[in-house]
């Protein structure tokens, strides 16, 4: 799991901390059910903050179901939101969303253990995977995730630090110039700093 927005137990009264739990563990859960084993490991604390204003907004209470033993409850069941619900569905669509942009932007930049072709193939498979996975399932919530696809795949082509030497424009300067911008003369370039 990771995320960075995650209750303060301290704070939370027992029902509210509950509630928190049973989304936590319906999204889990919808993964599993929805993407398979692995795409457990995309559960993610900011995705489920939709699956609790989806339910927020729900008048009627969302359906339940008793979930069997897992380890990170301490081997116990427990009383989970059902990963039928829209707000579990699209909070499932949204992580795997995020994880594919994070997984493609380590491949893309070959940060870490990425830079490795043998893990970054099936890390770039298992992205596009997810993010197909997660684009088809916010389709089937009414939620379109082109915006986000296309914004962090923007994102990530302007994180590109690639440099390619260029001749200027004058005939007079050859400096290294990023190749992001259609410029035509390097003093015109607003992508980096040649």
């Amino acid at each position: 799991m990771f995320g960075i927005v995650r209750p303060c137990r301290h704070r939370l009264s027992a029902g509210l901390f509950g509630e928190w739990t049973a989304h936590l563990c319906g999204l889990c859960l919808a993964l599993r059910d929805l993407h398979g084993q692995a795409a457990r490991l995309v559960t993610n604390y900011d995705c489920l903050l939709v699956s609790v204003l989806t339910d927020a907004q729900r008048p009627l209470a969302l359906q339940r179901r008793v979930a069997g033993p897992c380890a990170l409850r301490g081997m116990r069941r427990a009383e989970v939101v059902d990963a039928a619900a829209a707000g579990e569905q699209l909070a499932a669509a949204v992580s795997l969303l995020l994880a594919a942009g994070k997984i493609g932007d380590h491949v893309a930049d070959r940060d870490g253990v990425f830079a490795r072709p043998l893990v970054a193939a099936p890390a770039g498979l298992m992205a596009g995977r997810w993010e197909a996975a997660g684009a088809a399932a916010g389709l089937f919530s009414g939620w379109l995730a082109g915006c986000p696809v296309a914004a962090a795949s923007r994102a990530g082509m302007a994180g590109q630090t690639t440099r390619v030497r260029r001749r200027g424009c004058c005939g007079d300067c050859d400096i290294d110039c990023c190749d992001c911008c259609d410029a035509d003369c390097c003093s015109d370039c607003d992508c980096c700093s040649c």
